[in-house]
């Protein structure tokens, strides 16, 4: 499977919903950088991140354009979210089903053919602007 194959299979199985097959795209070391947050690493972590997100968030990704590097050891992507807030995420605003339209990118190291490392990009103060009114 060629990078950018192993990406465009990493958002399928997200926007399918299907965290098993999302989580096996994944290296067991994987590094996580949260937007404007912490890293953690590990598989486990990872999977305990997104059973959070996915109690608290809808979300579908669409417009996506994958990028790699020539050696396939890195990528990037740009899409947009679409989502909805569910149930509120401790420290930002109350959810009550608000939607959003959120333009995001994310970075990726390749290693041993699954994702190394995935670093995400959106603008936190544009989406507490669209949940909170």
């Amino acid at each position: 499977m060629t990078t950018t194959e192993l990406i465009t299979a990493y958002y399928s199985a997200f926007n399918a919903g299907n965290m098993e097959g999302f989580l096996t795209l994944l290296h067991p070391e994987v590094v996580h950088d949260i937007n404007q947050g912490r890293r953690e690493t590990g598989k486990e972590v990872f999977a305990r991140f997104m059973q959070h997100m996915n109690r608290c968030y809808r979300e579908q990704l669409a417009d996506i354009v994958v990028m790699a590097s020539a050696d396939g050891s890195r990528a990037a992507a740009e899409f947009t979210v679409l989502g909805e807030y569910i149930a509120t995420d401790e420290g930002l605003p109350e959810a009550r089903g608000q939607r959003y339209v959120l333009p995001a990118g994310a970075f990726f190291e390749i290693r041993d053919g699954k994702v190394a490392r995935v670093t995400n990009y959106y603008n936190l103060n544009d989406w507490i602007a669209q949940v909170g009114a």
